[in-house]
């Protein structure tokens, strides 16, 4: 049995378990979806069993886990993907170019809380906890692509729903949205939003 700790170079040959053809399939469905995936969509789009889907998705986890990949999965609000192994984070933006003249402002940091926090949530929910106009930040969020929309609200003017993004888990250095640090009490309360009948436009 091998041990249960992530194994390199020549450790490799001969060693480990491999994926079923299910897992195998998930494993590329998720690459080529390249955004989160629910177990409903992997089920649907592969005809597995709750059963058979979970299975392949604990099956990939552990194999990820187990060898020194560059990628691991991660479980985001009920849905799955891929993201860079934490190790590799500090390489990947010296790679990728210095992000600090683009650091965000205290008011695109505190409307990004509240996306990451509250989501799903509309404008007028995140104008309603800011207690300003909250357009432009959202558009430099959707530019940056820390945010996206991820819906429509099912009330009159069915406005857009925003999350975070893939980016954001990355650049916060985060797993999923759970891995979000808890909030007090009284940050939960300035966090929740009211059901709003209004008509909204976006």
């Amino acid at each position: 049995m091998v041990d249960k700790k992530r194994q390199t170079g020549n450790e490799l040959s001969g060693q480990g378990p491999l994926l079923s053809t299910e897992a195998r399939l998930v494993e590329v469905i998720l690459f080529l979806e390249n955004e989160p995936v629910s177990l409903e969509k992997l089920m649907k789009m592969t005809s597995f069993s709750e059963e058979t889907a979970k299975a392949a998705l604990a099956q990939i986890k552990e194999h990820y886990a187990l060898f020194l990949h560059g990628l691991d999965l991660v479980e985001s609000q009920g849905s799955y993907h891929f993201l860079p192994s934490s190790d590799l984070h500090d390489k990947l933006r010296s790679c990728y170019g210095k992000r600090v003249d683009r650091r965000l402002s205290r008011a695109a940091l505190e409307t990004l809380s509240i996306v990451a926090y509250s989501q799903p949530i509309t404008r007028r929910e995140i104008d309603n906890i800011r207690g300003v106009a909250s357009d432009t930040i959202i558009r430099l969020l959707r530019e940056r692509e820390y945010i996206k929309v991820v819906g429509r609200k099912d009330v009159p003017g069915h406005p857009c729903l925003y999350g975070t993004s893939r980016k954001f888990l990355f650049e916060f250095n985060l797993s999923s949205i759970s891995a979000l640090p808890k909030l007090s009490d009284i940050d939960r309360l300035r966090f929740e939003t009211e059901t709003t009948q209004e008509i909204e436009t976006e």
